[in-house]
């Protein structure tokens, strides 16, 4: 198993990476390490991949695996963290213990924490999301000072790739006019900047730091799974905790 881990000024116990996919036959959708149990893939074979990252990452209790919905609904992991899978697309931590967790092939895992390691939480962010207020959502059931807060945008599908509609459009501008830089034009679609789009909203929420990752999930096949790509395929496992 291998993964990239996040280029920011976190504290040494503050651990955070993506899972590559690390494909032997990147055509077919589930090859390598998938980590989603709703995509068609052998249930054992899901589970074992799971049981893997664990013990690969000396992990001390499971990670909380989400019902990622494209929404805004944020899980705060307690004691030994939820039972069972929640619906929600992001959770927050203040303990050790617990792991928090997004899958995504193609949308953005954003990671989050501070310059002490008070907490650590994890957004999954697509468009829908995103429009939606996951960021937002996600900051607000964080205390303290936005300018603490330091953020990453994980491996996600690069402006080259990520062709929108004139609808799509609209919805990204809403909430900023500026945001439409992030957007070009490409005959009679266009091309919108995901990454770009997630650091220019964290910074207009004051976030201390806030930078993405230059890898592309779609340019790839052998290295990360991708929705635009693929239409059925796996899904890489973005995880982040604490251990002191």
């Amino acid at each position: 198993m291998t993964w990239v881990e996040p280029d920011w000024p976190a504290p040494p116990h503050v651990h955070a990476l993506t899972t590559e996919r690390a494909a032997s036959y990147p055509d077919d959708p589930h090859d390598g390490f998938n980590f989603a149990d709703y995509v068609d893939d052998v249930p054992a074979k899901v589970e074992a991949n799971r049981q893997v990252l664990v013990e690969t990452l000396g992990l001390t209790c499971p990670p909380a695996w989400l019902e990622q919905r494209h929404g805004t609904t944020m899980l705060r992991l307690e004691g030994s963290g939820p039972k069972g899978r929640r619906a929600a697309d992001g959770s927050v931590t203040f303990q050790d213990a617990n792991v928090c967790v997004v899958l995504s092939a193609d949308c953005a895992p954003v990671f989050l924490s501070d310059r002490q390691g008070s907490f650590v939480a994890l957004l999954h962010v697509g468009w829908r999301g995103l429009v939606e207020g996951i960021i937002e959502s996600g900051l607000a059931v964080i205390p303290g000072s936005a300018g603490e807060i330091i953020s990453w945008v994980g491996p996600t599908i690069s402006q080259e790739y990520f062709e929108i509609g004139h609808d799509v459009r609209c919805r990204l501008i809403e909430n900023d006019a500026s945001d439409e830089g992030y957007i070009s034009p490409g005959g009679e679609r266009y091309f919108a900047d995901l990454p770009g789009l997630i650091v220019a909203r964290l910074k207009r929420a004051r976030v201390g730091y806030a930078a993405a990752s230059r890898e592309c999930t779609y340019g790839d096949s052998a290295r990360w799974f991708s929705y635009r790509r693929q239409g059925l395929c796996g899904r890489m496992a973005s995880v982040i905790w604490m251990k002191r």
